[in-house]
Formats: structure tokens, sequence, C-alpha cells
């Protein structure tokens, strides 16, 4: 308490004292003196109340003492918090302005994915508008499955591309970060340019490879003729034919791997997919490999579950599945280990692919699956490669929703693992009885 409160109660009872001594009743007037005290506190603690709550219209209250402290102090601390919130109030209204100045859509959501804020370029490139659109859910705003499921997931770090809701001709790559405490910014950026770009290519590989698979197959054939007919020319040619018949070979691999992943390259889904029965395919796969593996005589492991099913495209998988068999028969010395499984746990269907081989340096792994590129060009060219099998993989996997993941070190082999989701597994009481048995007795 107080000094001048210690003052004012003293000289009160003191005085309440005096008036009861005089008319004889000390003990009621100091109790009748305490009560007027206590009765002029509590006035005050409402004029403090009053004055907290509207300091327009009330005054705080006057008396020295620890309430015009204490007004002093909340005074201090009110006009603190407005400085404080006035510059609080700046910084959003610069973020604001300089988030409606960005080309992207920017979009912010709360934790459940409800639209708190959006710029003009929103309602451009997605259809959301504010603040028309405030504490609506985007899956609601913008209906593409892709949309909704990468909200849900809160994929940050990575991004998807959808075609804009508001302009089917124009394409954005959505990317979703943590802001905040407990917000997201949704930012989609106009990507046209570069998707017609891609496209362009892409049409542009797919029509020379095609104009050049007929010719390469006139040239194919006369060679392969003039090779069976070789006791009609002279043995000075011989060389030079069997090297033009090898390369005519790899330039139809080449055609065909092209055609294989310009096709995969303009659909994201497969069209029908039916179920697949990946433990045959990896029976088909390592009777090749080992005509492959030839006098080198690597040493093959089969683990497969023979009643795990996947639903997609049977031709598909088995090129990527091949792709991946045939890299480690090419990529692993004479007498090496190619370990093989599928197998499937509460994550889905897993195939791995293992070899005892020279391995990838870390600084290769992130392009590996970039098509022609290579790790050792001159290997990949000796032994008929054509850097085109690990893209392959990749598009395959994408369309079957699946990801491929790669463990590898130098000198000490690689893994190869492809991870399908349990949505494309067939569960096993959907397979036939005669496919039961035809797997068992496998």
């Amino acid at each position: 308490m107080y000094p001048k409160d210690i003052w004012r109660l003293a000289l009160l009872l003191l005085f309440a004292l005096a008036l009861g001594a005089l008319f004889q009743h000390a003990a009621e007037a100091v109790a009748v003196g305490a009560l007027l005290y206590v009765g002029w506190l509590q006035r005050n603690l409402h004029g403090l109340l009053a004055w907290l709550r509207d300091s327009k219209h009330h005054e705080p209250p006057e008396p020295p003492g620890v309430f015009e402290e204490i007004a002093v102090e909340l005074d201090y601390l009110r006009e603190r918090h407005k400085k404080r919130k006035k510059k609080l109030a700046n910084y959003l209204k610069q973020f604001q302005q300089a988030t409606r100045a960005l080309p992207d859509a920017t979009v912010v959501l709360d934790e459940h994915g409800a639209v708190q804020w959006a710029n003009a370029a929103a309602a451009k490139y997605l259809g959301i508008r504010w603040p028309e659109d405030v504490d609506q859910r985007i899956t609601n705003l913008v209906r593409l499955p892709k949309v909704r499921d990468f909200v849900q997931e809160h994929a940050d770090a990575q991004t998807i591309e959808i075609p804009s809701p508001t302009n089917p001709n124009r394409f954005l790559s959505i990317l979703l970060a943590p802001y905040g405490k407990d917000q997201w910014l949704f930012v989609a950026r106009d990507i046209t340019q570069l998707h017609r770009a891609n496209q362009i290519r892409s049409d542009f590989v797919a029509n020379v490879s095609h104009e050049l698979r007929t010719p390469t197959t006139v040239f194919k054939g006369y060679l392969e003729s003039l090779i069976d007919q070789k006791h009609l020319c002279p043995p000075s040619w011989l060389p030079a034919l069997e090297q033009m018949s090898a390369h005519a070979d790899r330039m139809q691999s080449l055609i065909e791997e092209l055609l294989l992943l310009s096709r995969l390259e303009r659909e994201d889904k497969v069209p029908d997919p039916q179920p697949v029965l990946v433990s045959e395919l990896l029976s088909d796969i390592l009777k090749q490999g080992r005509v492959l593996s030839g006098k080198r005589d690597h040493i093959f492991s089969l683990e497969a579950d023979p009643t795990l099913r996947i639903r997609g495209s049977r031709g598909e998988i088995y090129s990527a599945i091949s792709n991946l068999v045939f890299n480690a028969i090419y990529y692993t010395p004479a007498r090496g280990i190619i370990q093989v499984r599928w197998f499937r746990d509460d994550a889905g269907a897993h195939l791995e692919v293992q070899d005892n081989g020279i391995g990838i340096s870390d600084e290769h792994i992130e392009r590996i699956t970039e098509r022609f590129y290579r790790v050792d060009p001159s290997r990949s060219r000796s032994d008929g490669g054509t850097g085109l099998g690990l893209a392959i993989v990749k598009h395959v996997l994408m369309r079957h929703d699946a990801t491929l993941n790669i463990r590898s070190a130098l000198g000490e082999g690689s893994t190869f693992r492809c991870d399908f989701p349990p949505e494309v597994v067939v569960p096993e009481e959907g397979v036939p009885a005669l496919a039961q048995r035809r797997d068992g007795a496998a």
C-alpha cells in the first residue's frame, strides 16, 4: 500500500475513534470508518474499470495514491499496445501490398484449408476472390482431385501442375508452404510458356522418332539380308556390315524408347488399369537377364509374392522392371549378385532391384532419371544403353502413383526401389480362384 493511502486510512480511523470515544461508541465508530473506506475503494475500482472499458467517455480515478499509479501504468501499457498494434498493422499492410504486386496467385489458408486472404492474381488464375471467398475451403473453390490431395497432405517443399480453373489453356505450378502459426501459403505460378515449350519438344521428338522408324526398319532389313548372304559379299565388307547392323539395332531401340517416353508423357494416368501379376513378369525378365548376362555369369536371386497384384498397364510395368534389372546387369561386374524382391507391407507394394556393382556417386543420383543423362557416357554406349531407361521408369511409376527411391554408394552397389501405394494393390479376395491356383502352382 502506498504511503498516501496509509495516511488516508490512518486519519480516517483516528477520526472515527475520536468521534466514537466522544459518544462512548469507539468500536462501532471504527467499524463504520472501515466500511466507509471499503466503499471508497469499491467506488474507485468501478471508476477504474469504467475508464478501462471506455476511456473516451470516462476519466481515471482522480485521488492520488495507488489508483493514480495504476491508471498511469495502464495508460502506458495501453499506449504501448496501440503503437505495437499500429506497427503490426503497417507490417501486415506492407505484406499485403507486396503480395498484391506479385504476379503469382497467393492465398493464405488456415490449418483447415480455408481462405483467409488472397491477392488479385488469385482471382485471375484460381477464381478465388477476396474478400468474397473468405473462410471458404480452397478445395471447394478449386475442384480438382490433385489440389484436394495436395492440400490435405500438406505437401510442402513439393509442387504439382494443374490447368487453371479459370482458363483450361493456362497451366499453373502449385506450391504449399507453412506460414505463421497453423497457416499455409498457397502459391500458383503461371507456367504456360514452359508447359508449351515442353509440349513442343515432346511432339517434335515423337514426330521425328516416328518418321525415323520406317527408314531405320528398311535399312536394318537390308543389312540383315546382306549379312545372311555374306557368302555373296566381299570379305572386306563383313566387318562394316556387322558394325552397321549393330548401330541400326541401337538406333531402332532408341527410336522405340523415345516413342514410348513420348506416349507416357502425354497422360498422367493409365487409361484402363488392369490387374497385373508382377511375379510372372519377374520370371520372364530374369530369363532375359540371364541371357543378357551371358559370359559374365551374374548370380540372380528372386523373392516374389506369387499372389501380389497391382492395377496398371502390364506393358508399362514390364518396361520399367526390365529397365531396372538390365541396368543392374550392365553396371555389375562378372559374377556379381543381383537381387530382386517383390513384397507388400502396410505402405503398399514394393519392388527392389539390388546389385553389388560399381554404384553411383551422390552428385549423380538427383539427375539420373533425366533423359539421356549418363553417369559414364562411354560405358553406356559400349553396353548399348540409350540413356532413357530410368526416365521411362520414372514416368511409368508416376502414371501408377508410385515413386522411385535410389540408394547407392560408389563402389558399393545400388538399390532401386519402386513403392506402389496401397490404392493400386489388388486385394487378395478380389483375385479369381483360377488365378490363385495358378499363382500357387507357380
